[in-house]
């Protein structure tokens, strides 16, 4: 394959998922017009939820999901021993994601609530980067197609990915969307990182958080903001736990 005259390698990639909803892995095997062009760029030789293939030959491994069983992180530390790059994909592998929720609770009476008396293999709740190093965090719930498709066209061209550091704030005035703050609603655009393209609050809903802070996040502005407009303690606790995406700086 050549771009622009240059001889490109197809590296060959595998999808892993952990503990998570697999909705990451579906938003890939969506939008089915891109498929055959981005499939075009790598070889996939494992990703369970497209394939049957199952060969461990891959350069890339994209990860799914927060690690919550011993055995999950033995699993995991076996993928970042074989993969030359490692990706943690989504909420649930870059911060805990939803999963994390639980954490607010002892184990056993999660356990008991979810499962009543039936044995589970179950422990604490860790992203990614707790248990192996990772090369790139592609952020987001469910992660955005096209900014995987971003991610993975860099990854041929051998061009490390430049997120966006500036927050959804942005994005949503560069769009003219109307303020969802100003209409009433909590939102952590002002604090969360961009790339997004402020999906939520271009369709009226404030955005949760999902993909972290953004850099030079002033959280403690928000706030005083989101107090002085009558949102109470509890209902903003509970917006910015909900990823834990600003467990540092909620401190």
């Amino acid at each position: 394959m050549k771009y622009l005259g240059i001889t490109l390698e197809r590296p060959k990639i595998g999808v892993f998922d952990f503990t998570g909803c697999e909705g990451c892995q579906l938003q890939i095997a969506n939008k089915e017009e891109t498929l055959t062009d981005l499939f075009g760029l790598v070889e996939v030789v494992n990703f369970r939820e497209i394939s049957s293939e199952r060969r461990n030959d891959y350069e890339v491994a994209f990860v799914e999901g927060s690690i919550t069983t011993d055995n999950e992180v033995a699993r995991l530390k076996k993928i970042r021993i074989q993969a030359k790059i490692l990706v943690a994909m989504g909420a649930c592998a870059c911060l805990g994601g939803v999963n994390n929720l639980r954490s607010r609770f002892p184990l056993p009476d999660v356990v008991k609530e979810v499962y009543g008396g039936h044995p589970v293999d179950t422990g604490p709740v860790r992203k990614v980067t707790e248990v192996v190093p990772v090369d790139i965090e592609l952020p987001g719930c469910p992660i955005s197609k096209p900014e995987f498709e971003w991610v993975v066209r860099h990854l041929v061209l051998g061009i490390e990915p430049q997120f966006p550091k500036y927050p959804v704030c942005v994005e949503c005035k560069q769009r003219l969307n109307s303020c969802v703050l100003d209409m009433g609603m909590m939102c952590l655009g002002p604090i969360t990182r961009a790339g997004c393209n402020a999906v939520c609050p271009r369709n009226r809903f404030g955005c949760w958080g999902c993909r972290g802070p953004s850099d030079e996040a002033n959280f403690k502005s928000l706030m005083e903001i989101l107090g002085e407009r009558g949102f109470s303690e509890e209902h903003i606790s509970e917006r910015i736990n909900f990823f834990n995406a600003f467990s540092g700086l909620s401190q």
